[in-house]
């Protein structure tokens, strides 16, 4: 049986940015703090949503140093420290969990990819140099790389690897996958779509984007899946996912920190080569938004 991390929706939270590019440290911890106020259940940092890609080691540091301090003990946080590089993601790693992270996520290698063996050989070296909790994340569509559920298999049984984020988008390989594996790790939705398929296999939360929009909501649909009620998660699904195709109707995190922007968070912009949303999609989101209720 797998120790688990967290129940319920856990946020992607993304990373603030001043005009100068610089990380906007008084609105990260706004942020942090509305997501713990509304019911978020664990706050991810430095993930794909929170730009990691863009941050130098001081930052990504400083960023997951922050969190910790920030949320201090009030619900897990989790540290995105995956690479391409196994050396460099034990470094990283070992360094999250000095700042105190309840756990790491990692990534799948991307661009130089690997084979399946070698995708257990990169999580089992990491897993053996740290001592907390791994999730790992995997989501093809960014790196081109799969984990076949006869690896993960594998993977399942060392110790501190507890979880998947599962963004692959196929919940046919989903349900293969917790066939496969049963209880001996959590399975996590990454995709905010797949919340009620995910859940109704057995998942035990999302890793969210929608979180950053309507925590209080998405905690709510997750909660009801977790106490069986699928009938009422199911409406709350159906009813933001007009929402949910718009926080994806360019490449994440474009859509949500263009959406926190116009619901007055003053966020910034994304980090280059990431664009601002454009024109035709910022007046659907608006438009979005305000039939919601979230917007004057």
């Amino acid at each position: 049986m797998s120790k688990t991390i967290f129940e319920g929706a856990g946020v992607a939270i993304i990373t603030p940015f001043v005009e100068n590019g610089t990380i906007d440290y008084d609105r990260f911890g706004e942020l942090i703090d509305y997501q713990i106020d509304n019911d978020t259940d664990a706050i991810i940092v430095c993930g794909t949503t929170g730009e990691s890609s863009t941050m130098n080691d001081f930052e990504h540091i400083n960023a997951i140093n922050y969190a910790v301090e920030r949320v201090n003990g009030r619900v897990p946080v989790i540290a995105g420290t995956g690479s391409n590089d196994t050396s460099y993601a034990i470094n990283l790693s070992k360094k999250a969990e000095l700042l105190g992270v309840d756990a790491v996520l990692l990534v799948t290698p991307y661009y130089n990819k690997t084979t399946q063996r070698g995708l257990v050989e990169h999580f089992s070296k990491i897993a053996a140099a740290i001592n907390i909790p791994i999730i790992l994340y995997n989501i093809p569509g960014r790196t081109g790389m799969n984990i076949d559920v006869s690896t993960m298999e594998k993977l399942s049984n060392v110790e501190n690897i507890v979880a998947i984020k599962e963004a692959s988008g196929n919940i046919s390989y989903t349900a293969k996958l917790m066939s496969a594996c049963r209880d001996r790790f959590d399975v996590y939705s990454g995709n905010d779509d797949m919340i009620l398929p995910i859940m109704s296999l057995g998942g035990k939360g999302v890793i969210s984007v929608l979180s950053h929009i309507i925590p209080k909501e998405t905690h709510r649909m997750v909660q009801l899946c977790l106490e069986n009620n699928f009938k009422e998660a199911t409406d709350i699904q159906l009813n933001f996912l007009d929402l949910i195709n718009a926080l994806f109707c360019e490449v994440n995190p474009i859509p949500v920190k263009a959406a926190l922007n116009i619901m007055g968070w003053n966020v910034g912009r994304c980090r280059l080569p990431l664009s601002e949303l454009s024109d035709e999609n910022y007046l659907k989101m608006k438009s979005i938004l305000w039939s919601h209720g979230l917007i004057k």
